[in-house]
């Protein structure tokens, strides 16, 4: 028993460190002297002109005071200063496709990822973002989608969320997202052109950029500029646009899986592509192709990239980062190598025609945007310059062009050039500090020496205690809904489904049904919040259902088979964290095959309280 509770006390106590050291790290670089000076090297301001030698630059707070050189100004008493003699001064870099997680912090300020775009949305999004800007957690700028208005893309097809599939559904579904204070608004794919045409206009009145997916299965990229679109991620929607044979491609909208899929560019209409690209640049549309995810293996550096990502993987400070998500990130070069050679060579050449399109969208004057989908199909941060080195290599970028694409591009895309995006008076202090020459070699960006990130000098180790106590799940807060979506409708088969009696639900009896959540509500709370009754809704609740959460049973009460309420004391809700829900069935499973007496997880954010 003493046993027990000497594990039980240094498991509190360790868990106790862990807090107090992020807490400390942020408030120690709150601490750091207000005025920072960065004397000496050449600026490579983000507008891409020419480079400025001797550059000196005053950052008071978490902005740029001063751009200048030196001996034409004189420094604040008390300023810290950063002798950058030899050295080279860039903006932070932007990475405008990240898949935002908890244990990303340190990858991507270490590597000089200062922003990252199109975080999902939702509530543990939003969180996140305001911890990072009070303060309370490391990590870079986030810019958040409000929302993503979907439809139904093949018959028959179970959603999980709201189908947009009317211009007024769609013009509602932007007025609610434009309340949480968005970066932007995704369209993605099952929607008409009708909608994305309401959809692109009440966006616009909010000052918004429209990020797109467009896949189909009828609206496709040159219907979704059409419609008004500003930013297409992953390039989605341009290869069925430009093929040359489109029959071929009418249902690929409903069978594709992801927008990531480079294959209809095996079908490229040179004269098409021009076409399509003179309407992009008519309409200063931008790309984001994350061509480090599309290509997956079929990069010119590849053996480089992977070895890379093998190393920084290997540091044992890096052991928070969740096992399967790196295992992922470490396959992403060989996924295609066991495709019979014939797939192999088609694969192949339709991500060497879709490098040939950004080749020829560059030279008629179009703007990439440098996005890795991280983490998906990089690791976050390296992934970053593995996709510069792309764009230089494969695309034919200048090296100016790349940083470009990774500074200035993004900020503009994203309608926050006023403030962030290049090194000028009045922005937002996020600076990349090399000692060699990107503009002779991009690789050079991955010599760094310093990053700074809101006007704070970022420390640039990883820590093995690093953890959050915001977590977020890569499948979404609530786990397993696909698995939910089958569920359910193995449930509306069941025997009195089928006899049509649905007025008090399916008869159980042969043992307990396999409880499945869909959703929680509230999905988020703050730490010293009363206590509060949990909805849960889902299928297969029964009289004997219980709720756990975290781990603990609470009184749980039936309000029908799609419905629970459970009683959440203060006392569970007192700290900020992320929670888990599910729901059991005791007694004899009647469906062993879908897991037995346990439903799928889904976690409850309790938010810090400021």
């Amino acid at each position: 028993m003493r046993s027990f509770a000497n594990s039980l006390l240094s498991f509190c106590l360790f868990l106790l460190f862990c807090l107090v050291s992020i807490e400390t790290a942020a408030q120690t670089q709150q601490q750091q002297p207000p005025v920072l000076v960065i004397e000496g090297g050449t600026l490579i301001d983000g507008n891409g002109g020419t480079p400025v030698r001797d550059a000196v630059i005053i950052i008071r707070g978490n902005r740029i005071e001063t751009v200048s050189r030196k001996g034409e100004v004189s420094y604040p008493a008390g300023a810290r200063v950063l002798q950058a003699d030899g050295k080279y001064i860039l903006p932070g870099l932007m990475d405008a496709h990240c898949h935002y997680q908890w244990w990303m912090p340190e990858l991507l300020l270490n590597h000089g990822v200062t922003s990252v775009a199109l975080v999902g949305g939702g509530n543990w999004s939003f969180a996140q973002r305001e911890a990072i800007d009070r303060g309370k957690l490391p990590g870079p700028r986030l810019f958040v989608h409000g929302g993503t208005i979907r439809n139904a893309w093949r018959p028959g097809l179970v959603m999980i969320g709201r189908p947009i599939d009317t211009p007024e559904k769609a013009r509602e579904a932007v007025r609610r997202a434009i309340a949480t204070n968005p970066a932007d608004i995704n369209l993605m794919r099952g929607v008409s052109f009708e909608v994305y045409q309401a959809a692109v206009e009440e966006i616009h009145k909010a000052g918004l950029p429209v990020v797109a997916q467009p896949i189909g299965p009828t609206v496709y990229a040159r219907e979704a500029i059409l419609a008004g679109v500003d930013i297409l991620e992953h390039a989605a929607g341009v290869g069925v646009s430009i093929a040359k044979y489109p029959s071929q491609w009418t249902s690929y909208g409903e069978v594709e899986e992801h927008s990531i899929d480079p294959i209809p560019f095996v079908d490229m209409d040179d004269g098409k592509a021009a076409e399509l690209i003179q309407l992009m640049v008519d309409r200063n549309v931008y790309v984001e192709p994350d061509l480090i995810a599309v290509g997956r293996g079929f990069q010119k550096n590849r053996r480089e990239y992977e070895l890379q990502d093998y190393r920084i993987y290997e540091n044992p400070d890096l052991a928070y980062v969740p096992e399967f998500r790196r295992w992922k990130e470490l396959r992403t070069y060989r996924e295609f190598d066991t495709l019979e050679p014939a797939e192999w060579e088609r694969r192949n050449k339709a991500y060497q025609n879709m490098v040939r399109f950004m080749t020829m969208y560059v030279a008629a004057g179009g703007k990439l945007l440098a996005g890795t989908d991280t983490s998906s199909w990089a690791v976050p941060g390296i992934g970053m310059h593995h996709e510069l080195d792309i764009l230089v290599e494969e695309v034919g970028m200048t090296p100016m062009q790349a940083i470009l694409s990774a500074t200035r591009n993004p900020a503009e895309a994203w309608r926050v050039l006023d403030r962030q995006g290049t090194i000028e008076t009045g922005k937002l202090a996020d600076v990349l500090i090399v000692n060699a020459d990107p503009l002779q070699n991009i690789g050079n960006l991955q010599d760094i020496e310093w990053v700074i990130k809101d006007g704070k000098l970022i420390d640039r180790t990883y820590h093995a205690w690093f953890d959050s106590p915001l977590k977020n799940f890569y499948g979404g807060m609530v786990e397993g809904l696909d698995w939910f979506a089958a569920l359910k409708r193995q449930t509306q088969q069941g025997i009195r489904y089928r006899a049509g009696l649905t007025d008090e639900g399916p008869v159980w009896s042969f043992g307990q049904p396999t409880p499945g959540i869909e959703s929680l509500s509230p999905s988020m709370v703050t730490e010293g919040d009363p206590a509060l009754s949990l909805t849960i809704r889902g299928v297969n609740f029964t009289d004997r259902s219980l709720v756990f959460f975290n781990g603990r049973p609470v009184p749980t009460r039936l309000v029908s088979g799609e419905q629970l309420q459970a009683a959440i004391d203060a006392g569970l809700i007192a700290r900020a964290g992320t929670f888990s829900v599910i729901v059991k069935n005791p007694g004899f499973p009647q469906q062993p095959q879908w897991g037995g007496d346990t439903s799928n997880t889904a976690h409850i954010l309790v938010n810090f309280r400021y």
